[in-house]
């Protein structure tokens, strides 16, 4: 049995690995092979209709990543007898778009249609989506959009009035492993290999499971996953074991995008989970992030914000802990780390809760936009004699000679007198600071 290391000299004497990636080499080639989005292409659906009639309308494919938009106008530029064009948004300016569209006016006056596929049609910009506009009023071309946002927002609107909206939804976990085991039968995928791929199909439902209904990153994933299996020499077999399993799939693929969408949502139900006093989820989602390879400072930094946000003067010794947690992340660094930054994130799941820190910087930042009075006289430092004699500084209280330590001085700007923005809360040490509150504003008011 080789290493992992030996694994690459195996795969690269095969000629298929050479080629291209899994799901490249997995596209469907037609309607029956497409998998996913039944609802609009199963035999009698209207989509399906207009495909097989050759007579599609200029229309938009809206959904998630790896749901097929792409496939299917691929599909459909093999089926129809329209010219097609493929536009990208990167490389195509206003002039290119001009000469094919002039292009495609003649070939209509011959007779003959176009259509032009946009992927990620959301990229181009307004000027370059008006330039489309009158040819497909006139019927010059078909055209086709595939786009991952919403097209209510990344379409000008008066292109959207005239294109249809499919909606492609995100695959199944069923559909994934259709697809999955599919890959590793069929010849396109490892069906002609001359070795035997041992993989439990349990793996199989997991990757369908955290592919997220992502038809390319469950292929990509079984690809790094068969990658990284042992090959046994004796029985000419690439066995996938729970470990290699394991350091493919949740390092790797699955578990984590560190530029994508499901970075922010993972340390959005990290911070949810703490600030819902849920140490369970808390340290379940730490785990995720930490073995996907998340920067554990940045977690940290997280939790020391969150030690403000969410907890603040209820217990202040959370902002000590969190920003202990930080520098034992930076001392030590990853593995050793993990406890440290779990104590952290218990610990601010089990503390007393209060947003009023939060609360009253918000309210005051509000104010500071909408009022720009200048700092009280009295409030003003004078260095110099001439500030002096303008009167900087003058009716300043110093409250340590008072017993109470403690004036009648406003401190606020006039318009903004006996405003409130710290409001603290009964929640653990914060009712012993709205005690001390509430008995300073009756002293106060007995000194005016």
């Amino acid at each position: 049995m080789q290493t992992n290391n030996k694994n690459q000299d195996f795969f690269e004497k095969s000629e298929n690995f050479k080629n291209m990636p899994l799901a490249s080499r997995m596209r469907p080639k037609n309607l029956d092979e497409f998998i996913g989005q039944a609802e609009l292409l199963e035999r009698g659906k209207i989509l399906r209709n207009l495909i097989e009639s050759d007579n599609i309308p200029s229309m938009i494919f809206w959904g998630p990543p790896g749901c097929g938009k792409t496939t299917l106008a691929t599909i459909i530029s093999g089926m129809t007898k329209a010219n097609f064009i493929n536009f990208s948004a990167t490389f195509t300016g206003i002039k290119e778009i001009k000469n094919v569209m002039i292009k495609a006016e003649e070939n209509r006056l011959l007779g003959e249609k176009t259509i032009i596929f946009i992927d990620e049609i959301h990229r181009f910009n307004k000027s370059q989506q008006d330039a489309f506009l009158p040819f497909v009023e006139n019927g010059s071309i078909i055209l086709i959009g595939a786009t991952t946002e919403n097209p209510s927002f990344e379409v000008n609107s008066a292109l959207i009035s005239r294109l249809k909206v499919f909606v492609f939804k995100a695959l199944d976990e069923k559909d994934l492993e259709k697809l999955l085991n599919r890959a590793l039968s069929s010849e396109e995928g490892f069906g002609k290999e001359k070795y035997k791929i041992n993989i439990d199909q349990d793996f199989i439902k997991s990757i369908a499971k955290f592919s997220n209904g992502d038809a390319r990153s469950a292929l990509n994933t079984l690809e790094v996953v068969i990658f990284n299996g042992l090959f046994d020499k004796e029985t000419n077999t690439i066995n996938v074991s729970k470990k290699s399993f394991n350091e493919s799939v949740l390092k790797k693929t699955l578990l984590f995008d560190k530029n994508g969408e499901e970075h922010y949502n993972l340390i959005s139900a990290f911070h949810k989970s703490m600030r819902n006093s849920d140490p369970d989820a808390a340290v379940y989602y730490l785990a995720r992030m930490l073995e996907s390879g998340e920067d554990p400072l940045y977690i940290a930094r997280r939790i020391i914000r969150f030690s403000s946000e969410d907890i603040g003067l209820s217990d202040p010794h959370a902002l000590l802990i969190a920003v202990a947690a930080f520098d034992a992340t930076r001392f030590i660094g990853m593995p050793e780390c993990s406890v440290n930054l779990t104590e952290a994130a218990l610990y601010m799941s089990l503390a007393p809760k209060s947003n009023a820190l939060y609360n009253a910087y918000n309210l005051a930042k509000k104010d500071c936009y909408n009022d720009f009075s200048p700092v009280p006289m009295h409030l003003r430092n004078a260095p110099t004699k001439l500030m002096k004699e303008l009167g900087y500084g003058k009716g300043y209280e110093y409250a340590h000679d008072k017993k109470e330590k403690l004036t009648a001085m406003e401190c606020l700007p006039e318009n903004l007198k006996n405003k409130v923005y710290y409001s603290p809360t009964d929640e653990g040490l914060e009712s012993k600071y709205k005690t001390r509150l509430e008995n300073i504003k009756k002293l106060r008011n007995k000194l005016h």
